[in-house]
């Protein structure tokens, strides 16, 4: 045997791989990126974007302006000091270096950024390597200068096009394609980037955004917001009663941390709290979240003890209790912030929970001194919140089961599966007891559980805890999924790994999907956003020839079909009304077998505009539901008639 044959199979120092440069983003974009779908492509925008916004923190940039070109490129201008282009001390222009090498920038410490959202330097150099091309344009020290890119590798060195005016402002002009050889799609979405430049106009006090789109018929929108987050709880509980008129704003710095809150009590029973730190949205909070929450419920117990509203034999009010309808923005910016993972979706300094608990005690109890009316309506809905928990205790209960091995505890109408480790099995959530009947008898009972739901769950934008828990489906869910709800909502508890909601595809069962959807979002939110929650896709028709049989979701397919077939009286087309009419062998074959089914799974990209369509969708403000219908009315497929 030679000695190459030896080494094939073998792991030694030939099968260790160096990867030069950009090439391993290009190999892992995943790690980059999160991933090459939807959210990775509009990622790459953002961390251009992010770069002008970190211009914009530091005092120097007041305009952005992103425009989606008629290829499906980006052009990101800002008017910032502009990419520096003087020679770096590794032999190439700063401008190059940044955009070809990892962990290259100017965030590491010193003075060019004392506050930033890009800490790994791996942003732009990202983008750059993602991209089919780059071009680069500077203004800055007197000329234009542009470079260009292909692939991550300099395509076009560095080059002084010509001196400026005297009337121009300095900044950079990105422009880039992405690589259709590494996202499947390449197609933006104007209303994905619309949330986040909002969000980030909101965040940015008096900071011009405009989002243009070049592409069909064209648009634009301009975001400037003097209000900053005012402006944004404003426009978050603009389809919501205000308990409180005047939007609460609470300010201060300590230690270099600089702490902006805004917040609004309105009539509604959930809380939302969206947290921020250096412009960055941190999903699962951190230390400036449980500094907000310690010194919101301290400062309202101590004001309601001051004011004789809570009486001395009543217990304090809980954290739950003082956020009910709750709506608040908390934005930190901090020096040096240690993200919990890179994915900087938890703040982990520690030293920023006192900072921020001290402004806010010391800001609110400020506020209800100047406002004791508004403060009096804050605390009198603390309280009566803190009632409808105690009620809703019993009810609560109700849905616990004390040990996994108490079988009767488990709701009378679910038809468990055998299989116990919860990674393996799934529950399909069934419109009516005749579909539930259908699905029992055709399930595969090793993991497919099912629970028959009857008639319409409660709509719980519309009510409180105690009176949610009192609905019997819905405490039959709680109690079959294991994971609790709210506060004590513990995923690592779930009986299933898939939850499937399978409705009829006519517009009650769309309601009922909206009204479970709506349950999930408000009280086991982790279901959604950690990919838990589908849909199942049943068939609308069944077309037979002879004994051959075909299943069709859309009208298009069916009739595509039929033209094939000849439209004879040889051909027959059933017309699925509901799951009730298909025999449990249909069922199984279409919608419930994993070989062959077609699901959808539930994703939330951005929790403020799923909190505002919730709000809007299921509030009681019928104007904007109204609006919203109109402006959608013309995408909506299947809808019976």
């Amino acid at each position: 045997m030679s000695l190459e044959e030896k080494t094939n199979g073998q792991y030694n120092a030939a099968q260790i791989q160096v990867l030069e440069g950009l090439e391993a983003v290009r190999k892992r974009p995943g790690m980059y990126i999160g991933s090459t779908g939807a959210k990775g492509l509009h990622h790459l925008v953002y961390e251009v974007v992010d770069n002008s916004i970190d211009e914009a923190l530091a005092g120097y940039c007041t305009h952005i302006e992103v425009t989606i070109e008629a290829d499906n490129s980006i052009t990101v201008v800002d008017n910032g000091r502009g990419i520096p282009v003087a020679m770096h001390k590794i032999g190439k222009p700063a401008v190059e270096v940044v955009l070809t090498v990892l962990h290259a920038g100017g965030k590491f410490g010193g003075d060019g950024y004392p506050i930033s959202g890009g800490l790994h330097g791996v942003g732009i150099s990202v983008v750059n390597a993602l991209s089919l091309w780059t071009k680069v344009e500077v203004k800055r020290d007197g000329y234009l200068w542009n470079i260009s890119f292909a692939r991550g590798l300099t395509a076009e060195p560095l080059k002084k096009i010509r001196p400026m005016e005297r009337s121009e402002e300095t900044g950079t002009k990105v422009s880039f394609k992405p690589d259709a050889d590494i996202f499947p799609d390449t197609t933006y979405d104007f209303d994905t980037l619309k949330t986040r430049l909002r969000e980030l106009a909101f965040l940015n006090k008096g900071l011009h955004i405009t989002l243009t789109d070049k592409r069909g018929e064209g648009r634009s929108e301009v975001y400037c917001y003097e209000g900053g987050l005012t402006s944004f709880v404003e426009f978050l509980n603009e389809n919501k009663e205000a308990v409180n008129p005047t939007v609460i704003t609470l300010e201060g710095e300590k230690n270099k941390v600089l702490v902006d809150i805004a917040m609004q009590y309105n009539d509604g029973y959930s809380e939302n709290i969206l947290t921020f730190v250096n412009d960055i949205f941190t999903e699962e909070g951190g230390t400036h979240l449980s500094g907000f929450r310690s010194g919101l419920t301290r400062t309202i117990n101590d004001y309601g003890r001051t004011a004789g509203l809570l009486k001395d034999k009543e217990e304090n009010l809980s954290g739950e209790d003082v956020r009910e309808g709750l709506t608040a923005i908390v934005s930190v910016k901090v020096r040096e912030p240690q993200f919990e993972g890179q994915t900087k979706t938890k703040l982990g300094n520690s030293e920023v929970k006192g900072i921020v608990d001290n402004i806010v005690s010391d800001g609110l109890k400020e506020f209800f001194e100047e406002h004791p009316g508004e403060a009096k309506s804050i605390v009198n809905k603390a309280i009566s919140a803190a009632r409808a928990r105690q009620a809703a205790r019993h009810a609560r209960d109700l849905t616990r089961r004390k040990n996994a091995l108490e079988i009767s505890s488990l709701p009378g109408k679910l038809a468990d599966c055998s299989e116990k480790n919860a990674a393996m099995t799934e529950i399909y959530l069934v419109e009516g007891d005749s579909a539930g009947g259908s699905a029992k008898q055709g399930r595969d009972r090793k993991f497919q559980a099912i629970l028959p739901l009857r008639g319409k769950i409660i709509n719980v934008e519309k009510a409180r805890l105690d009176k949610i828990l009192a609905n019997e489906e819905i405490r039959s869910m709680i109690t079959a999924f294991g994971t609790g709800i709210g506060e004590e909502f513990d995923i690592s508890k779930r009986r299933y790994d898939k939850i499937i909601i399978m409705t009829d595809a006519d517009v009650d069962g769309a309601h009922i999907r909206t009204l479970l959807l709506t349950f999930f979002y408000r009280f086991m939110k982790p279901l959604i956003t950690e990919g838990h929650i589908y849909i199942a896709q049943p068939p609308l028709y069944q077309v037979r020839k002879g004994k051959q049989v075909w299943y069709y979701y859309t009208d298009e397919a069916m009739n595509d079909k039929l033209d094939e077939l000849g439209r004879d009286s040889s051909v027959v087309v059933q017309r699925y009304k509901g799951l009730g009419e298909m025999n449990p062998e249909q069922l199984w074959e279409t919608t419930m077998d994993p070989q062959n089914r077609t699901m959808l799974q539930v994703h939330l990209e951005d929790a403020v505009e799923a909190d505002r369509i919730f709000s809007v969708l299921m509030g009681d403000k019928v104007e904007p539901r109204r609006q919203f219908i109109q402006e959608n009315a013309k995408k909506v497929r299947n809808l019976d008639l």
